[in-house]
């Protein structure tokens, strides 16, 4: 229950933890450090929409009483009426905030992402597909002030990629990016069509979550690190030395694959960081698979055989199954105008969150 009480809880709670992150120790363990912020700023968020929810209820509650009272003069009860009223309607949506704000931090929000696009049914218009999904990601990221960056590339022979690999840094990329995983169909008619018939094709998306090494260990002996040629885009240098690298996980037979860089050093160094993130993302399956009201909680399951979006071009029309979305604005989605998306994806998963947290309370 949401009470003063509880609000006096919170802020013991908050000094408690500015005392811990002060201490000389903490401060030089990175991995104590985040773990630390991350509960700060979770009650500190608990706390000021607790605030504002309980300043809300005293307000109520004060306005009803002069209301009641038959000695206040008609002045003073024409401001309680409209200070009760105007309480009254915000506070539905602060006790929703409560609900939000009460929902646990989860740790992979804040972190960057690794993003495959690999082109499926379809043939040479999967890879193009695949292409123009990578370019609107790409434009996402540049208007937003996000980093982006290549990891690995098989170009298709018509255009597009077979399969395309690269990272975006920012600010809770993650936490934006992470319902994108899952197969992309689109509908259109290729260039090559005579007939004029619309085609469908489609193709994956997968985005991990990237991680450190304090995340997760992999041991060196659990790794076989091939190395070959690379091919495609870099000039004559790609082709002529052994710079790319493949590395297999051998107790999960993950296999990664790196050939962007120009040296065999930042090829591995690339490798090992979208094998962290898929290990990481093996395990977090793992735990998720055994906490079923949590995997139920989620917008989609994350895997990449849902089908998750339509892209109608004749009807410049983008379908979200997962939440039966509807914009009649593809042209401007594919040039990376993606947050109505993903702010409506996000609010359907909170939803979601707090209807399975309300049952379990």
């Amino acid at each position: 229950m949401i009470d003063q009480a509880y609000l006096d809880n919170l802020h013991v709670r908050i000094s408690e933890l500015e005392t811990e992150m002060s201490q000389p120790g903490v401060a030089s363990d990175q991995q104590k450090m985040q773990m630390l912020m991350r509960d700060y700023m979770h009650q500190k968020n608990v706390a000021a929409a607790a605030g504002i929810f309980l300043a809300l209820q005293d307000t109520i509650s004060e306005s009803r009483e002069l209301l009641a009272d038959t000695d206040t003069d008609a002045e003073l009860k024409e401001m309680a009426e409209m200070e009760l009223t105007e309480a009254e309607e915000k506070l539905p949506a602060a006790e929703k905030a409560v609900m939000v704000a009460l929902l646990p931090p989860e740790p992979s929000d804040s972190k960057n992402v690794i993003i495959e696009i690999r082109a499926g049914t379809g043939g040479d218009e999967a890879a193009i597909f695949a292409g123009d999904l990578f370019r609107m990601y790409s434009r996402y990221a540049e208007t937003n002030g996000l980093k982006l960056s290549l990891m690995d590339v098989s170009p298709s022979e018509v255009g597009g990629y077979k399969e395309v690999v690269f990272s975006v840094e920012g600010e809770d990329v993650y936490k934006r990016l992470k319902y994108e995983s899952g197969t992309h169909r689109v509908q259109r008619v290729p260039e090559t069509e005579t007939q004029g018939r619309i085609h469908t094709s489609a193709a994956t998306v997968a985005v991990l979550a990237e991680v450190e090494d304090v995340d997760i260990e992999i041991k060196n002996e659990d790794l076989k690190i091939d190395t070959y040629r690379a091919s495609g885009a870099g000039g004559q240098h790609v082709n002529t030395t052994d710079s790319a690298i493949r590395i297999t996980h051998i107790p999960t037979g993950t296999v990664v694959q790196c050939q962007d860089e120009r040296s065999q050093h930042k090829n591995k160094a690339a490798a090992m960081r979208v094998l962290r993130a898929k290990i990481y993302e093996q395990q977090q399956a793992a735990i998720e698979a055994e906490q079923a009201e949590t995997r139920r909680s989620q917008v989609g399951s994350g895997d990449r055989s849902e089908k998750i979006r339509t892209y109608n071009y004749p009807q410049n029309r983008l379908t979200d199954h997962r939440i039966n979305l509807t914009l009649y604005k593809l042209d401007r989605v594919m040039d990376g105008d993606l947050d109505e998306i993903f702010t409506a994806l996000y609010e359907h998963d909170v939803e979601l969150k707090i209807k399975a947290q309300t049952k379990s309370i």
